[in-house]
């Protein structure tokens, strides 16, 4: 039997996932998994019972992955969910900026009560005009989940599509256009392209991103797109460029003081990821990912922790144990189960930076005079028994 808590409301068909084994409790101490979307979990490090947090989206700035990570708690995301619903924004987002569809807006409603405004509409429309998009060069930095569905939905507008990301995975490579150009360095993004979109984790290597230096080298006509995370493009800088002038627009997801009134930027709710197709999708995940560790000690789209999978279990018992990325573990582990008369049958160790997570599935039952010495080792931070 599983307690889970949820610190975020999460979409039903995901919650219905969870069987008679599962309980859902208001007491984050009592709780063996999280699933949370936005709520901050920085305060909550006293959880004792705490094995698992599933972020019901791609971002986890609002969870303490490291210290979690100490604990021997897999911190998991939900990569892909959301990608669609935050490509179409995009997408609606360049349009925006391109045509000014909500000063037209605004200017139909200011006038709405205008018994001529069939006739005045025509003189005022000129104000609102703008330009197609259609054969304009638009960079893409980062081309994960949603920077890929990103590019080629602008190379299917009929765009010029730039890609950068040095870090560009096999399955992301296979699902992108042949067409898009791939560029060595972010600063031909900056040089080349009407509109520069990013899509990268936040970061210390990735903060401001988008600064000072790269938006000194932008087109005067250039829009800048931030619909992955705020801190990834220097307000400061960006606001200046665009009361200078030297670029056309700022297009983002997180408006702060700094730039929700400043000239030229054009701001939305954090709506990104807010469909219902995308909460259904990232709370199917997030659930299906929570269980399968639970349940069987499988690990897939972690933050802090190495994905394995190694199925159910068909043997007698399986043990997981989360360790510290240093030699000699896994003869320690063998010399445990060896002196309580274990046979392992199978066994998987991966790393992932400081950490390991290693399952074995033994042809014995497994006691806790075998857990308890390899609790002992130093380096191991949690022993489970799956089974």
């Amino acid at each position: 039997m599983f307690q889970y808590k949820t610190l975020n409301p999460i979409a039903e068909c995901g919650i219905s996932l969870f069987d008679q084994n599962y309980t859902q409790v208001d007491d984050l101490a009592e709780a063996d998994a999280v699933l949370v979307r936005s709520a901050s979990m920085h305060d909550m490090l006293e959880v004792p019972n705490l094995l698992a947090v599933a972020r019901a989206g791609a971002g986890v700035n609002n969870i303490p992955v490291s210290q979690y990570a100490e604990k021997g708690i897999v911190v998991f995301n939900t990569p892909g969910a959301n990608a669609n619903g935050v490509k179409e924004l995009v997408i609606a987002a360049m349009l925006l900026a391109s045509r000014d569809l909500i000063g037209g807006n605004a200017w139909v409603e200011a006038n709405k009560d205008d018994e001529n405004i069939t006739k005045d509409m025509e003189k005022a429309k000129k104000a609102y005009a703008g330009t197609e998009i259609k054969g304009k060069k638009i960079g893409v930095i980062g081309l994960g989940a949603i920077g890929v569905l990103v590019a080629n939905a602008a190379k299917s507008l009929g765009m010029k599509v730039y890609g950068f990301d040095p870090y560009l995975s096999l399955p992301n490579a296979w699902n992108l256009s042949r067409s898009v150009v791939h560029v060595d360095s972010v600063d031909e993004i900056f040089e080349n392209c009407d509109f520069i979109t990013i899509h990268v984790p936040l970061l210390d290597s990735t903060r401001n991103m988008i600064g000072e230096a790269g938006i000194a080298k932008m087109k005067p006509n250039a829009v800048v797109l931030n619909f992955s995370r705020n801190g990834l493009v220097d307000e400061q800088a960006i606001v200046k460029a665009l009361e200078e002038d030297r670029i056309r627009h700022y297009v983002t997801d997180f408006p702060t003081p700094t730039t929700v009134d400043a000239k030229g930027v054009i701001a939305f709710p954090h709506l990104g990821a807010s469909t219902e197709e995308s909460e259904e999708n990232c709370a199917i995940m997030a659930v299906e990912q929570l269980k399968d560790y639970l349940e069987n000690g499988n690990i897939h789209n972690s933050i802090n922790l190495p994905n394995v999978d190694m199925g159910v279990c068909r043997t007698a018992g399986r043990i997981a144990v989360i360790h510290r990325n240093i030699p000699n573990m896994l003869t320690q582990f063998t010399g445990a189960f060896s002196k309580d008369n274990i046979n392992i049958t199978e066994m998987s160790n991966t790393t992932k930076g400081d950490y390991s997570y290693a399952i074995f599935d033994v042809d014995n039952v497994v006691h806790n005079k075998a857990v308890e010495a390899i609790s002992q080792i130093e380096g191991v931070l949690k022993v489970r028994v799956i089974k």
